[in-house]
């Protein structure tokens, strides 16, 4: 019988792996940094190899083009994200698991992204979305994807049938407008940091449920 004990920290990647890692991230750091100076569209494949002195078919190993590399920390958020809902403690009511959800994957995610670009680099990414339609009507498609798959988790944490009960989808639905709402104010406003976005967030989710349930005429 084996008794030894298989839970301790996972094996670190080899010298090879940490290789392909810095390459990947040196491209996204250049690519970044390059879409929000002179622009996304602006930018070619060409440009961001050069920056790191490698060839396109090494970019093309990587990255499948310039749009995957720019929604790349994005799409690692929405990843955090969906983690956190799914680790909400179970008596929390379903706007409250997402209210709380995105509110500590602000608070979280820093470590994350720091891990493979600054931090200040990611939100000025997130202003780079906002503003480069290409980018945000791809960005909004996922968004659809996105809400399904958090409404399927809401409806299997109440125990409810997704096609069945419109329930989960309608309270993604009314959480995922007030996100969009707040990340299209946080990219006109003029502070970009995390702080300013997460406190802005946090008001208009405040606002969700007396919005919806109260009159609003004064009488």
């Amino acid at each position: 019988m084996d008794t030894a004990d298989h839970t301790g920290p996972a094996p670190r990647p080899g010298l090879r792996e940490l290789k392909k890692q810095r390459t990947r991230d040196a491209l996204l750091h250049a690519a970044l940094e390059l879409f929000t100076s002179q622009g996304y569209e602006r930018t070619t494949v060409d440009e961001i190899t050069e920056a790191v002195d490698v060839s396109q078919r090494t970019f093309f190993r990587y990255f499948a083009g310039k749009e995957e590399v720019a929604l790349f920390t994005q799409r690692l958020t929405e990843s955090h994200f969906v983690a956190a809902v799914r680790e909400r403690p179970p008596h929390e009511a379903p706007l409250e698991v997402l209210r709380r959800s995105v509110l500590e994957s602000w608070d979280t995610i820093g470590e994350a992204i720091e891990a493979v670009i600054p931090i200040e680099l990611h939100m000025r990414t997130l202003r780079l979305i906002e503003s480069t339609p290409a980018l945000l009507a791809v960005n909004l498609r996922r968004s659809a994807e996105l809400e399904e798959e958090i409404a399927q988790v809401i409806a299997e944490r109440e125990g409810l049938d997704l096609d069945a009960d419109p329930r989960p989808r309608v309270a993604v639905a009314a959480f995922s407008g007030v996100m969009r709402v707040t990340s299209r104010l946080w990219g006109q406003g003029e502070d970009i940091g995390v702080e300013g976005i997460r406190e802005l967030t946090a008001s208009y989710l405040s606002h969700v449920g007396p919005a919806l349930a109260e009159t609003w005429r004064r009488e």
